[in-house]
């Protein structure tokens, strides 16, 4: 209902795109909901001392998190973008700006993917 209601106000005020925040998007088949789909991704070795850095955390609860997880690189291949974040805030930050620019121009559309569903 909330997310009906986002994309019905996004419309209605001329928004070229809208963003939505699924972190399951894919894993659920949900991604032919969306025009276009980004990832944000890390190399492994980054994204694991991130993980490992958040108090309470240790090397099995990674480890069953990761195993409920489609993995990274199914991710990376079923998106039309990816945000590389592994290089820092910055350069993400930079990535998204050129996303957005490529999204809201004229006549914009993602390249097809066949394997979203």
């Amino acid at each position: 209902a909330r997310e009906s209601a986002f994309l019905a106000r996004a419309r209605a005020s001329g928004a070229r795109i809208a963003v939505l925040d699924i972190s399951l998007l894919l894993g659920t088949g949900a991604a032919g909901r969306v025009d276009a789909v980004a990832v944000v991704s890390a190399p492994e070795t980054v994204q694991r001392a991130r993980v490992l850095a958040r108090p309470g955390m240790t090397e099995e609860r990674l480890a069953l998190i990761l195993a409920k997880q489609m993995p990274d690189g199914d991710k990376r291949r079923r998106a039309h973008f990816i945000i590389d974040t592994g290089r820092g805030f910055d350069a993400a930050r930079h990535q998204v700006r050129g996303l957005i620019r490529a999204l809201s121009g004229p006549g914009r559309r993602p390249r097809e993917k066949a394997d979203h569903a």
